[in-house]
């Protein structure tokens, strides 16, 4: 019996400590509508690499501007998924099939003509480490100044907010990095 009332007594206390806090907070009783909180998460869309080559080969990687996703197959495969940010438009956006020619892991930074041309403030050159935009590591494509890269602002990531490289989370580029070899197709669509 003494527990029972004990409990009782807690409920009563905290419906009435609720009363209390409601009539000392009006605007809680009249909250007024907030415009939408925009998230930086995507809904994915995920392909089948079959819609887009004819093998497997080395491996695929599909990076979806639309979803900000990438997508990708090792050659016995194995498909992971990826968030992703991307270009901030579609005149910075390159679409089509291209492939994996260089690995680097640890990757500097050199603005491309265009990109010092829109900020001049930005550095002629940025040494590997915890400031460059280019995370910890990167992989070239064929196409000159594009990669798929790291980024140590996790921001980015599910936005548009990229000058034309697809961006992953530091610890995704590491994965995607590990099994990924020379010769890889990539589409960006």
């Amino acid at each position: 019996m003494q527990a029972r009332n004990r409990s009782f007594w807690s409920r009563r206390h905290f419906v009435g400590g609720v009363g209390a806090a409601l009539l000392f907070a009006p605007s809680v009783l009249r909250a007024e509508p907030r415009a939408p909180v925009r998230r930086n998460a995507s809904s994915f869309r995920t392909h089948d690499w079959q819609d887009h080559f004819d093998h497997l080969g080395k491996g695929i990687i599909i990076a979806d501007t639309n979803s900000r996703a990438l997508q990708q197959w090792t050659a016995d495969g194995e498909m992971f998924l990826y968030p992703t940010s991307v270009p901030m438009t579609d005149e910075l956006t390159r679409r089509g099939y291209t492939e994996i020619v260089f690995k680097d892991p640890e990757p500097d930074w050199t603005p491309t003509p265009s990109m010092r041309e829109r900020d001049p403030s930005l550095p002629a050159y940025m040494p590997p480490g915890p400031d460059n935009p280019l995370g910890v590591r990167s992989l070239h494509l064929t196409w000159q100044y594009y990669r798929i890269h790291g980024t140590h602002d996790t921001r980015k990531i599910g936005r548009r907010s990229s000058s034309g490289c697809i961006g992953l989370y530091n610890e995704h580029i590491i994965e995607v990095y590990n099994r990924t070899p020379v010769g890889t197709q990539v589409k960006l669509i």
